[in-house]
């Protein structure tokens, strides 16, 4: 398994960006409509791939593994798993267009919360990033205004502030291993989905699509982006992670003929267009 940290940085961010793009359409081909058993089945499979992927990696380390990543791995955790759970709640209620394309606002929310947190400064290009951004995500909230959708773009928001939140703590935790975060993120949202859901029997389709959402989609998506962060420059990072944003919404339209409205299209160029910019900074500080 130790392979895959030999694997160049940025065709694992690529098959990383791949497997998340599939979400969508994963989560379109349900029978069931009940967003808490989605999150069940999702939850259980990512909690096995990866643990499965601890033990491999770590083999008799494991549990020792998770116990050092402490407090803050666990807190990162409860913070990501609000994020699983805003993803299945917002494909439900939106368009996976409109979910991708607010959840690549991550790297804005960075920008931000970095400002604040970790008192990083902001460059100027930063800032008209930022504003960009916004503008995009302010014109596609407008139009769901009238389609109905407002919902499904507020609680998208969750995912790029969830994980821009963890990221904070990653950061504040030098020593903090990112991958048992997760894991706990996976346990949070699978007791939530246990709580909340009223009905265990699944088809097995249901079950197949659960399995392709929490293993393929999520622990492989999730562990190739943490390793091939590892040794790829920010920039490309960001730039790379644009083949979820761009696959996603082409998925659900050859496969189920999803063709969201202009103004998503509109609101998400400009988003992409602001995180190209963001991705170009060469961080010449512009203090607020």
């Amino acid at each position: 398994m130790q392979i895959i940290y030999k694997i160049p940085g940025y065709i694992l961010l690529l098959f990383g960006g791949f497997c998340l793009s599939w979400g969508g359409f994963i989560v379109r081909s349900f029978e069931t409509s009940n967003a808490w058993e989605i999150l069940l089945l999702r939850s259980f499979f990512f909690f096995l791939g990866i643990s499965t992927f601890l033990i491999l990696i770590y083999k008799k380390d494991t549990l020792k593994t998770i116990r050092n990543s402490g407090l803050a791995a666990l807190s990162g955790g409860f913070v990501m798993s609000f994020s699983f759970i805003s993803f299945v709640f917002a494909m439900m209620n939106t368009s996976v267009a409109n979910v991708v394309f607010i959840i690549s606002t991550q790297t804005m929310f960075l920008a931000i919360l970095g400002y604040f947190y970790l008192k990083e400064k902001v460059s100027l290009i930063g800032l008209l990033s930022i504003i960009l951004a916004m503008t995009g995500i302010t014109v596609m909230i407008g139009d769901s205004l009238t389609s109905g959708t407002l919902f499904g773009n507020l609680i998208a928001l969750v995912i790029p502030i969830s994980f821009s939140i963890l990221v904070m703590i990653v950061r504040k935790n030098s020593n903090l291993d990112l991958v048992p975060a997760i894991w706990y993120a996976s346990i949070f949202s699978f007791f939530y989905a246990f709580v909340m859901v009223e009905n265990f029997i699944f088809s097995s389709n249901d079950i197949l699509m659960g399995f392709l959402l929490g293993v393929p989609q999520l622990s492989f998506g999730f562990i190739c982006i943490t390793i091939g962060s590892r040794t790829t420059r920010s920039v490309t990072v960001g730039l790379l992670m644009l083949t979820e944003t761009i696959f996603a919404p082409f998925w659900v339209w050859l496969f189920l003929n999803e063709i969201p409205p202009l103004s998503v299209f509109i609101g998400g160029t400009i988003i992409i267009f602001a995180i190209i910019v963001k991705n170009l900074d060469r961080n010449k500080s512009f203090k607020t």
